[in-house]
């Protein structure tokens, strides 16, 4: 397991990270989430050990990050670094060497994952003649090619169309199933909803939500219900400990802030048949509207 406890740092009078501490399980994959300057990159640049930490430690397998163990890790910048006028294969394969690899074995995983990330036959080409989609897709490829035992990777969504996005998650869920813990960011909310095992929400240098994406839906869903009845549902403003967030004649939407769910089920069936009565499950947008 990657841990991160405590995490602080600052850059002059300026403290942009104040004890951040989460957990990336082996095997799943968990969503950064932050606005901008939110802490999301400085976070992953400690982990990575780009950055130093002011206070508190990162460590995988319970053993602190060094430069003897930081070889097992996969990162992926936000800003692209590799080399335009180089062929990916080339550069590719490189990477791998400069991560220990022998020749064959670089060039044999630089091979697969331009196969797998539907780059096979561009492989000699320049990186600047490829279109920024594909460019990304390189990005991933390079973070990968050493056989990292960790994926520490910063907006690898960005600039992917839809079926790119399709072919990274593939990968990606590839190599989470064989227990790599994978810790990655991205604004594109929906999709981290769709991919992620676990949520880690960052706030003004703080984490403001960490956890499983079904116990942050239970934690902050818990008081939403919508309901359903055979006549107006406006008297629901009315009851003590309840807000109307929706009201569409028979349907509601409300928040419970004193009351009991159980009781305004009551008062409803009082008042005549109620068609439907269920928790409403946040989405993932709204969760981080509420936490951040």
């Amino acid at each position: 397991m990657l841990t991160v406890t405590a995490i602080s740092r600052s850059f002059g009078d300026h403290q942009v990270l104040h004890d951040v501490s989460f957990d990336v399980k082996p095997g799943r994959m968990t969503g950064f989430l932050g606005a901008n300057g939110s802490g999301k990159t400085t976070t992953m640049r400690i982990v990575l050990g780009v950055l130093g930490a002011h206070g508190g430690e990162v460590r995988w397998r319970g053993e602190r990050i060094t430069a003897a163990n930081r070889p097992q890790f996969g990162y992926m910048p936000e800003e692209r670094g590799l080399y335009p006028k180089m062929a990916i294969g080339e550069q590719v394969g490189w990477l791998g060497r400069l991560h220990g690899l022998d020749r064959a074995t670089a060039r044999a995983n630089t091979d697969r994952l331009l196969d797998q990330l539907g780059l096979a036959e561009r492989s000699g080409d320049l990186l600047e003649a490829l279109s920024l989609g594909n460019q990304q897709r390189v990005q991933i490829a390079a973070a990968l090619v050493h056989d990292p035992e960790v994926l520490v990777l910063d907006e690898p969504f960005s600039g992917l169309d839809p079926l790119a996005v399709e072919v990274v998650l593939d990968v990606l869920r590839a190599r989470a199933a064989r227990g790599a813990p994978v810790l990655f960011s991205s604004h594109q909310l929906a999709l981290v909803e769709q991919l992620c095992d676990d949520v880690v929400i960052i706030s003004k240098g703080r984490v403001t939500a960490a956890g499983s994406r079904d116990e942050l839906r239970a934690r902050y869903g818990a008081r939403r219900f919508e309901v359903v009845v055979d006549t107006d549902a406006g008297w629901l403003r009315d009851v003590p400990g309840v807000r109307v967030v929706d009201l569409d004649g028979p349907r509601a939407v409300f928040e419970l802030d004193t009351a009991d769910d159980q009781d305004v089920l009551r008062a409803a069936l009082d008042r005549g048949a109620v068609r439907s009565f269920t928790p409403v499950v946040p989405t993932l947008d709204e969760i981080f509207k509420e936490a951040a």
